[in-house]
């Protein structure tokens, strides 16, 4: 099984207008709700494509409701921890530049983590567990290494979608899979990065401190898959982009997805690359014809 956590997710309140005046009365065209968090689009990206998870995470009041019922409209398996305080809400507005506005997180109780954590006692060596995005800060920075533990503890494997030193302290667990971009990947070693071979060598260096596989995203000039042994290049596939949210999101769901399946890298790659694509074209997260279209179209090339 693949096991998604999201532990700060939100109501995601997106108002479309043309223009926002400050300071002024603005009326909205379409307005739209989501249930957003970063685990939450992988499980749905999962679920589009016939593939079967279990979202996990920290839900409450009617934020919380709304998130729990709309996996549940959509046939989507959760087992969200309930806790008292509420579910955060985002507001994001589409205008002439998309502005988001993220609320920080829930407080959570001592019993509500141990309650969440009770759930990884059913972890097996074949389950894999991705955990994704922000965490509240009444979890502590630390959360994500007490997550990975657990999930070590249990033979299981493990993806952790984070930056910075968060994502080297969790190098030493042997993570099957980071994302980092370009732009976090030049951050986290202080560095420019130049070109694909700069690229490839720093990423390496996240292999060499402990990581199974980097992919790395470079936006315009497509992605590279680094392995211990191959270094594979994805060619931009040519989309019209409509979509800034969950591209990365829907990359680690096709990898984490066809790897559970075959244990394949390149494959797994090629799905990604096709997922984050077909959600960059798409309005919302990719529905699966758009993810099977650009499957077709994805080239990858050994360097």
């Amino acid at each position: 099984m693949i096991y998604t956590i999201t532990a700060n997710p939100s109501m995601d309140y997106v108002l479309s207008l043309e223009q926002i005046n400050l300071g002024e009365i603005n009326r909205t065209g379409n307005t739209y709700m989501f249930a957003g968090g970063k685990g939450i689009n992988v499980s749905r990206i999962l679920g589009n494509l016939d593939l079967d998870s279990v979202a996990l995470g920290f839900i409450g009041g009617p934020a919380g409701e709304f998130i729990e019922n709309q996996m549940n409209e959509s046939a989507l398996n959760n087992k969200f921890t309930r806790i008292k305080d509420d579910t955060r809400i985002n507001v994001k507005i589409k205008a002439q530049q998309e502005t988001e506005i993220n609320g920080l997180g829930p407080k959570i109780t001592k019993e509500e983590k141990e309650e969440f954590m009770s759930n990884f006692a059913v972890l097996t060596s074949d389950d894999i567990v991705v955990a994704a995005g922000s965490v509240p800060p009444a979890l502590g920075e630390d959360f994500y290494q007490e997550v990975v533990k657990t999930v070590c503890d249990h033979q299981a494997k493990f993806v952790v979608d984070t930056t910075g030193q968060a994502l080297i302290d969790i190098l030493p667990y042997h993570p099957l899979l980071v994302k980092p971009n370009r732009e976090e990947l030049s951050e986290m070693f202080n560095v420019k990065l130049d070109n694909l071979n700069d690229i490839v060598h720093y990423g390496r260096e996240l292999l060499n401190k402990g990581a199974q596989h980097v992919i790395v995203s470079m936006g315009g000039d497509g992605a590279v898959l680094i392995t211990p042994d191959k270094v594979y290049h994805s060619i931009p596939i040519k989309i019209t982009i409509k979509n800034s949210v969950g591209a990365g999101d829907s990359m680690v769901a096709g990898f984490v997805g066809k790897y559970h399946q075959t244990n394949d890298a390149l494959e797994s790659f090629r799905l990604g690359v096709a997922c984050g694509s077909a959600t960059a074209a798409s309005e919302d997260l990719a529905q699966a014809p758009l993810i099977k279209e650009m499957l077709e179209k994805a080239e990858i090339n050994e360097i």
